[in-house]
């Protein structure tokens, strides 16, 4: 399917077709445009012929064509992409790749989904399935009978029993509070999940290898959104003794602490609570926002470029054993985190 069939579809030139399918990074000024150009891709399957014309050199299915692989994309945390940012934005990366590396995007799927397809008679329609997030046992048991290739994009490690490619949330969270620790902060809030959540126990073995007490009033379990980043300031502030600094489990939920922090402020000029604020994922909001978000950087196009690739060598049967590809993260300082103030 030709870009001048997206771009009459949609109303763009085939040049920014070509732009938004080629650079997952790219964004029209009308951001529904790109949105648009994106879902017209998936309806029509998609694919590059400059990609095909190179597959012909490497490796040709029946009667002569590429081989094309279809992919379902699973959403394990969540319903749909617009509940996080960060995932959006890697789909947005997975889309890409998709297309580079002669692939089809077939279905979205959540949990729920996994218990229809469970019932299912045979295998899945996709070739492979690219799993989103930490992944539910009996989802991952259904999803590994019904699908020839499995590879999971997460920001936790899972157990081994599919390919995996992610960064390590203990590390990136130890990370986060070892800098805080560094400007002098010892009285550190969590906003987050407190159950199954990695970056949870990296915040807190941070704090005991410090042989720093944790205070279980600095702890705000949530399920990381932004309407309980913004509840948890007030929680926050009202304490007799409020934490210096705080660490979000996610962007998302410290866009939404800072939404909280800057409204307070602007009602009351005296005595305010402008506590640092550090987090996770390194989301396109986090320079947008005012201060720019510190935060701890989640290499989204490299996880993405990796786990389409592992997925398509499992389909192509290039390797048999699962693998795990831990990639690092970064600390990225920009304004919300300053120095302790006594």
């Amino acid at each position: 399917m030709s870009l001048k069939k997206i771009a009459q579809m949609t109303g763009a030139s085939v040049a920014t077709v070509s732009r938004v399918l080629n650079n997952p990074d790219y964004q029209c000024k009308d951001q529904d445009l790109t949105k648009r150009i994106r879902k017209a891709a998936r309806e029509l399957s998609y694919v590059p012929d400059q990609n095909a014309r190179q597959l012909k050199m490497s490796g040709r299915g029946k009667q002569g064509k590429a081989k094309q692989y279809a992919i379902d994309i699973l959403l394990a945390r969540f319903h749909s992409l617009e509940e996080d940012p960060f995932f959006a934005e890697l789909y947005r990366y997975i889309e890409t790749e998709c297309y580079k590396q002669n692939c089809v995007l077939g279905q979205v799927l959540n949990v729920p989904d996994i218990s229809l397809l469970s019932a299912a008679a045979g295998r899945a329609r996709a070739d492979g399935i690219l799993v989103l997030g930490k992944c539910p046992q009996q989802a991952a048991d259904v999803i590994l009978r019904k699908y020839r290739g499995v590879a999971a994009v997460d920001r936790n490690p899972m157990d081994y029993r599919m390919d995996e490619v992610t960064c390590n949330g203990a590390h990136a969270a130890a990370m986060a509070v070892e800098y805080l620790l560094e400007l002098g902060h010892t009285s550190i809030a969590y906003i987050g999940d407190c159950t199954m959540e990695a970056r949870y126990s990296g915040y807190y073995e941070c704090l005991l290898n410090h042989k720093i007490s944790m205070i279980y009033e600095y702890i705000v379990s949530t399920n990381q959104t932004r309407e309980e980043g913004y509840q948890a300031f007030s929680r926050l502030a009202a304490l007799h003794k409020p934490p210096t600094a705080v660490f979000c489990a996610n962007d998302v939920t410290a866009l939404g602490f800072l939404q909280a922090m800057k409204d307070a402020n602007g009602r009351r000029k005296k005595q305010a609570y402008r506590p640092a604020v550090i987090s996770i994922d390194d989301i396109e909001e986090a320079v947008r926002c005012s201060p720019m978000l510190t935060t701890i950087r989640i290499p989204k196009g490299d996880m993405a470029h990796l786990a389409v690739l592992t997925l398509k060598d499992r389909l192509q049967g290039g390797h048999q054993a699962c693998v795990r590809m831990e990639l690092p993260c970064h600390l990225l300082v920009r304004e919300s985190a300053g120095m302790y103030v006594t």
